[in-house]
């Protein structure tokens, strides 16, 4: 079965336009073009268009698009994640409305408001006794400081940054490159320079001068990625993320160091 532009358009609620210059870049090829020149599109044009939107979505321009559907041939694999991450998405917005709604309901019958009850799907500080117990309150704090300050395009731009990149392990992972191949590592470099842009980790202490264990950190948290799903969930499960934590494991060996270590010899 195939369809036409005019057809795409109305049914994916975008215009011919738009089709036309995915043609026009190599994003969305049509299936055939008629004699005539009309495009039509058939079944596997229509999964990659959904994919194409939903990426879109998530804020991604059309070249960053392009490298993730590169980097992602399965395209049932990739709909699989970001299911997934739909599902957790959806958890969280319908706690946030189930929060504002008891609110409303609240404040029309001149009750009082539960203040335990008011934020549920705000939360940010969900982690904050596990990062306490691993890293110190004094660390929680700077990270907590931090976000608070970030403009809401900020925080938007920071979670598309940590998507990518663990969209970018994923494939990479399914690619079957080996963790010491370049192109792992170059993932593993920006793994280290994501995390050394959050204040308060020891990533950030070791690269402001201070005494963190930068290199036991990177590989502490490659562990963590394996042993806690929570966090194997973003690189694909536990099969990406110890190819992640592997690829880590080698980079900081490669390229960082225990700075108390230095300062003790």
């Amino acid at each position: 079965m195939e369809w036409s532009v005019q057809q795409i358009a109305r049914i994916a609620g975008t215009t011919s336009r738009t089709l036309r210059h995915y043609d026009d870049i190599g994003l969305l090829k049509p299936s055939r073009t008629g004699g005539n020149g009309y495009r039509f599109y058939d079944q596997a044009s229509l999964v990659r268009l959904q994919r194409i939107l939903l990426l879109r979505d998530l804020g991604l321009g059309l070249p960053a698009i392009a490298g993730v559907l590169g980097h992602e041939p399965d395209a049932e694999k990739a709909l699989g994640r970001h299911l997934d991450w739909l599902r957790q998405e959806q958890d969280r917005l319908d706690r946030q409305i189930a929060s504002v709604r008891q609110t409303i309901d609240t404040l029309k019958a001149g009750g009082e408001i539960m203040a335990e009850k008011m934020f549920d799907g705000f939360d940010h500080t969900q982690y904050r006794d596990e990062v306490e117990e691993r890293w110190g309150g004094d660390s929680y704090a700077a990270g907590d400081a931090w976000w608070r300050r970030m403009s809401p395009a900020g925080k938007d731009a920071w979670k598309l940054r940590s998507r990518q990149l663990g969209s970018d392990w994923t494939a990479a992972a399914e690619s079957g490159i080996p963790a010491d191949s370049a192109e792992a590592q170059e993932l593993a470099r920006r793994h280290v320079e994501w995390l050394t842009g959050i204040p308060g980790t020891p990533a950030s202490a070791s690269v402001a001068g201070g005494n963190g264990d930068v290199k036991g950190y990177v590989t502490g948290l490659g562990e963590m990625y394996v042993t806690d799903p929570r966090f194997a969930a973003n690189y694909g499960g536990a099969a990406g993320a110890s190819f992640v934590r592997d690829a880590l494991r080698i980079y900081a060996d490669r390229h960082l160091q225990d700075r108390r270590r230095r300062d003790r010899d």
